[in-house]
């Protein structure tokens, strides 16, 4: 008996520039649509890296079911982005109120261990923390490009205040962290 042949990973389609979004449609890989879930790719990668970090960090580890429920939505977001077609973007996974308000709880309930912040801080301390805060400037990128989306199409409103309430999430998550390892935040030093 002998297998079946798998499916290639490669189908060549980008070879001259072009790719297929979720609807089918095609465009230029620098279309503002390909920009905007590639950067929601790369910071859901980023947070792949926190959460590989975190597990050797007994002291934080709680923070990983929310981190890998963020990687979930974070997924959904990318194929909202990746669909103009209306008919298939109603199939596809909303991101919603309630998943902004756990984001929100979720600040809300690291912030009341955190001591007071009154000066900006550098992207420093522990090394969760700092790969929590290229993380949120992933995420603060990805905002940018999906806001190039969201102004000219209101059905990506969710997205984009998601995306913000998450940069703000994992700005607090790397103070919590660095916090629970023993490590001060680094004050930036006017120089």
């Amino acid at each position: 008996m002998t297998d079946a042949p798998k499916a290639k990973i490669y189908t060549r389609t980008g070879d001259k520039g072009t790719t297929r979004l979720v609807d089918g449609s095609c465009v230029e890989k620098f279309n503002p649509r390909v920009e905007a879930y590639g950067t929601v790719d790369e910071l859901n990668s980023f947070i792949g890296v926190v959460r590989s970090a975190m597990a050797s960090v007994p002291e934080v580890q709680s923070l990983d079911h929310t981190l890998e429920k963020i990687q979930n939505e974070l997924f959904n977001i990318g194929s909202l982005l990746a669909t103009e077609k209306d008919e298939v973007f109603k199939m596809l996974p909303p991101i919603t109120e309630e998943q902004i308000r756990h984001l929100e709880k979720q600040i809300d309930a690291l912030t009341v261990e955190l001591p007071e912040l009154r000066n900006f801080i550098l992207p420093a301390g522990h090394i969760v923390a700092s790969h929590l805060h290229v993380a949120r400037t992933s995420c603060r990128r990805s905002e940018r490009r999906s806001a190039e989306i969201a102004v000219k199409d209101e059905r990506y409103a969710s997205a984009l205040q998601y995306l913000n309430r998450l940069s703000d999430y994992l700005f607090v998550a790397a103070r919590w962290v660095n916090l629970k390892t023993g490590h001060h935040d680094v004050l930036w030093k006017k120089t």
